[in-house]
């Protein structure tokens, strides 16, 4: 909606669009002029007007519009900008506001940038259907196979359906049930994880895919820093001050207004050309960098003074400030630390408090707010007391550099701060003659109300301005990390994983915060993708681009458009090449289409991690999606898969839970799959033995006890094993690095255990064909007493770290089917087994299925050890 009143006595409001772009601080918004000065809201409805906007689009840090009111005389037009419009899904700081709706529904900025969320299925899952699918081509070719070797007989097409119900165990229907209990006990496991409390899991569905991220992709701002910026360096060209000599600067303006010898600065104004001592040049750095921002000091009662009374006295302790910037604030309260304090700011004034108590009463004339474009932001002011005006500026080094004066120190200094991860702002000034001033805003006021090229017209004025400035000092102010990033980070790179970070803010707050967080490592070139808007210029970015190796990469969201709209392929497949990516100025749609892009391009999984309402679209869109309970509410760790409270819980939940989740469940898996190969199997000799005949070797109860209380407990506490501790995992990520190509669960590895399915099902038929003397049913009780204890024996081979809970699943089923062998006589000889005849002869098939397994399993170890065992010994 355009905002047209306001009930806040400066005139002005402060939004937060946190749900928008994923930054909590608050932006300043502006009602329109002419409605704002009515004397009450119901007016409103008493005048004649229109508003002309632009169309809906995506963009969600522009607008251009203009506002017309007919009934005035001469008709009143005025320029709408961004800074005039309130979202929906935005918070408004203070009062109450008034405005004209413009976009509803579908329109809306949030919507636009909204993505539907999709149900997710893990790549471990899709395997397991693939490795189902082969299993169930099996069962059809040995049913056909068996009618084959029968001549197709009598009526075949009866004998096949018969065999497929014979063999119907090839396919493990309890694969599915144990997997999903399987997925429900790595879910638990992660709640209850002590060293990442407050975890969620809100999709238990998908925990194997956390073994398996070869991209992670995070947001800044709430994920990676705390957005609190800390002041840390003043330069002033001769002389620096850090965090430890800001008592130095704060006896410079001490000394400025308590010295008897000399006028207040506010009374002499500073304007002699003799060489300025080190107090005045400092007042003067200080004094830009106290009035040159979009700060508005608001005073809350705490319990001291009611809030009339407090902002009289501008109480110190009830004063908190409003930016759209959190180093904005940061500079401010600097400021404070140091002697000038801002106590008061409206719309059209602004006070600073000295030292010794006096108020500095300004009049704001213009404000030139920051964009992304221009990289800096300007302000003149009119002092009260000598009337003098003053240009004040502070921007990027990149812009600042060529406005100011010329000096030999600015550029080399900026790298410095730059290479120590500071976010470094150029603060300049230009005094003003009153003739100058009003030249100027004639011209201005003409360029703002033009329809056509409005921001190219009012750009070249301002520039009018942006010349020769006296440069007065560098700030350096740096966004403090969240707990543990950089040896979260680095943890994920020596995983195997490349990490991309996504970001709705700017691109020099971005490149800082990836050289302060470690993203990029010390000895890593960064390549800044120039700004390109056209086919050609991204052609001859891209191939400046491909000559750089070893380059982290940082580019715009504007520039990426371009790139992927006309050279996506090239550009993804030199991006992915890189160590690190930083995309900067990045819309919600935006995000999630690069998540998209990669998981196209790549095939690998891919997970997001963000804290905001604008990383939504991201989560949703990614293989893992995990929510960073933070600052900017809960929308993201609702929307997300897995939800932490800090950034550095992320390493143990994939070192540690996803790692052991997509080991455990291959193991699981390939085991199931043996169970049953292994009964289809001795089905298959049976059936070849007594001439192709589809006669059940196993009825009844036998067929159903096999698996489930007889084998079910023992196969399902390998969701208990684990191969190195957890402190091991975290201590060596390189073990994760094994588990990117998949080796756990694969053809080979299912090849493996087909083969050793055949083998132990074969040996223990054969066995108890060649083994039985008189009777038919000691067939089925050796060779099902055999067929028990090869599964519990096998069970007991791939356990690689014993628990408790395992041993007592292997004795119980052992008991359940010494026990049930009471109540089968209709299907085994109790008699027959309590002999010495029936004990030998499953001991001898049971060694004989097993042992050349273990052989083979110990020489293996031995000769061809995997990664982890260097770390259990």
């Amino acid at each position: 909606m355009i905002f047209l009143r306001t009930s806040e006595k400066n005139g002005s409001c402060f939004l937060r669009t946190d749900q928008l772009d994923g930054e909590t601080d608050w932006k300043l918004r502006l009602p329109v002029a002419c409605t704002q000065r009515l004397p009450t809201a119901a007016d409103l409805l008493q005048i004649r007007s229109y508003v002309y906007a632009e169309e809906p689009n995506i963009d969600i840090h522009n607008f251009a519009g203009t506002f017309t009111r007919e009934d005035s005389d001469p008709p009143i037009n005025e320029s709408l900008s961004i800074e005039n419009t309130l979202w929906a899904s935005t918070v408004i700081a203070s009062g109450t506001v008034v405005g004209v709706v413009l976009y509803t529904g579908r329109e809306q900025r949030s919507v636009m940038n909204a993505s539907n969320p999709r149900s997710k299925i893990g790549l471990f899952d899709l395997e397991v259907n693939c490795l189902t699918k082969i299993l169930f081509s099996a069962l059809i070719v040995v049913s056909l196979v068996m009618v084959a070797l029968q001549h197709f007989a009598g009526r075949w097409y009866l004998q096949i359906i018969r065999f497929l119900l014979l063999f119907s165990n090839i396919i493990p229907i309890s694969l599915r049930v144990n997997l999903d209990m399987g997925k429900i006990v790595y879910s638990w496991m992660i709640r209850r994880d002590s060293k990442i409390p407050g975890t969620v899991v809100r999709s238990s569905t998908i925990p194997e895919q956390l073994g398996r991220i070869s991209y992670l992709l995070t947001d800044k701002t709430g994920t990676l820093t705390q957005n609190e910026m800390v002041f840390k360096r003043l330069h002033l060209g001769t002389v620096a001050y850090g965090m430890d000599s800001m008592d130095e600067v704060q006896s410079h303006i001490f000394s400025i207004y308590t010295q008897p010898s000399q006028d207040p600065p506010a009374q002499k104004g500073l304007t002699t050309k003799v060489r300025k001592t080190m107090s005045s040049r400092v007042y003067e750095a200080v004094k830009g960098i106290a009035l040159c921002h979009n700060v508005t000091p608001s005073y809350e009662s705490n319990g001291v003074t009611d809030q009339a009374e407090a902002e009289r006295q501008f109480e110190d302790s009830c004063r908190v400030y409003q930016a759209s910037s959190p180093d904005e604030v940061a500079l401010v309260q600097w400021t404070e630390s140091v002697g000038l304090t801002l106590v008061g700011r409206d719309q059209s004034s602004m006070q600073l408090r000295t030292p010794s108590g006096q108020i500095l009463n300004f009049t704001i004339l213009q404000i030139f707010p920051f964009t992304y474009e221009s990289k800096r932001m300007g302000i003149i002011v009119k002092e009260d007391t000598t009337g003098d005006i003053t240009f004040y500026m502070k921007g990027a080094d990149v812009v600042m550099a060529g406005i100011v004066q010329y000096n030999d120190w600015l550029e080399e200094e900026c790298g410095n701060m730059a290479r120590e991860g500071l976010r470094v702002l150029v603060v300049a000034k230009k005094s003003l003659t009153e003739e100058q001033y009003q030249d100027f805003e004639a011209r201005y006021v003409q360029a703002k109300l033009s329809v056509h090229d409005r921001s190219l017209k009012v750009a070249t004025v301002i520039e009018s301005l942006e010349m020769e400035m006296e440069l007065l000092c560098l700030t350096g102010v740096e966004d403090q990390l969240q707990a543990d990033v950089r040896p979260t980070l680095e943890m994920l790179r020596n995983a195997g994983m490349k990490v991309w970070m996504l970001t709705g803010d700017k691109l020099e707050t971005a490149t800082c915060t990836a050289k302060n967080a470690h993203l990029v490592t010390r000895n890593q070139d960064i390549h800044t993708f120039r700004s390109v808007t056209n086919r050609g210029e991204a052609h001859l970015e891209l191939n400046a681009f491909r000559r750089k190796h070893d380059c982290a990469l940082v580019i715009s969201g504007d520039s990426l458009e371009v790139c992927l709209k006309y050279y996506e392929y090239e550009f993804m497949e030199l991006a992915c090449q890189c160590p690190a990516v930083v995309c900067c100025r990045c819309a919600p749609t935006q995000k999630a289409q690069i998540v998209r892009l990669l998981q196209e391009r790549t095939g690998k999984l891919t997970c997001a991690v963000g804290d905001g309402g604008n990383d939504v679209s991201m989560i949703q869109e990614a293989d893992c999606g995990v929510g960073v309970e933070g600052k900017e509410g809960k929308q993201a760790s609702l929307a997300a898969d897995f939800s932490v409270t800090q950034f550095k819980h992320l390493g143990r939940l994939l070192m540690v839970h996803g790692r052991n989740s997509y080991k455990r469940s291959s193991a699981l898996s390939q085991f199931v799959i043996h169970r049953s190969l292994c009964i289809s199997t001795m089905q298959a000799v049976f059936s070849s033995v007594f001439y192709f005949a589809s006669v059940p070797l196993y009825q009844g109860f036998l067929i159903i006890g096999y698996s489930t209380i007889y084998t079910m407990f023992p196969v399902f506490s390998l969701v208990l094993d684990k191969d190195v501790k957890s402190e091991v995992a975290m201590l060596y990520p390189e073990l994760y690095k094994d588990l990117l190509k998949g080796r756990p669960l694969s053809y080979k590895t299912f090849l493996i255990w087909v083969l050793i399915s055949i083998y132990q099902g074969s040996i223990i038929m054969y066995g108890a064909l060649l083994l039985f003397e008189s009777e038919f049913v000691h067939i089925v009780a050796i060779s099902f007493t055999s067929l028990i204890l090869t599964e519990l024996l096998m069970v007991a081979l791939t356990i690689q770290t014993w628990h408790w809970l395992m041993i007592v699943a292997e004795l119980l089923s052992l008991s359940c089917y010494i026990t049930s062998l009471v109540f089968l006589h209709e299907f085994i000889d109790v008699y027959f087994i309590t002999t010495l005849s029936f004990l030998w002869k499953v001991t001898v098939i049971t060694l004989v299925s097993c042992l050349p397994l273990y052989v083979l399993k110990y020489l293996r170890r031995k000769f061809s050890p995997p990664s982890y065992s260097k770390l259990t010994t």
